[in-house]
């Protein structure tokens, strides 16, 4: 059941990533040794990029104690993982922390509401 409105969810973001700015990915920033990173590694690492949002929104790993991407941030990386949604190099939104997949593809869905639309 969870898995299934998760998929719900995530197909309902579809529809607005699909006319929103090409130029997005969703950068998760992580550290060696997080539980939570690995957590998210189990639960929805497995099914993001087979998912329609995750082949309109790539994922890109970052390291938070490494090199970081050269983007337009709206404040500092803190926790791990935090996901920040970009679009066109600048910091859309970001989830801090990750509350478990159902929660994940919800708080994504409102994050990608967010993207500008484009015509």
């Amino acid at each position: 059941m969870r898995l299934l409105r998760a998929a719900i969810i995530a197909l309902a973001a579809v529809v607005i990533v699909g006319s929103s700015a090409d130029a997005a990915e969703l950068l998760m920033y992580r550290r060696d040794g997080c539980p939570w990173c690995r957590a998210w590694d189990r639960e929805v690492g497995p099914v993001y990029g087979k998912t329609e949002i995750g082949r309109r929104l790539p994922l890109r790993m970052v390291d938070i104690n490494g090199k970081r991407p050269d983007i337009v941030l709206k404040g500092p990386i803190v926790y791990t993982p935090t996901f920040v949604l970009v679009g066109n190099t600048h910091e859309v939104g970001r989830i801090e922390g990750y509350p478990g997949d159902s929660f994940f593809w919800e708080l994504l869905n409102r994050l990608v509401q967010q993207l500008p639309v484009t015509h």
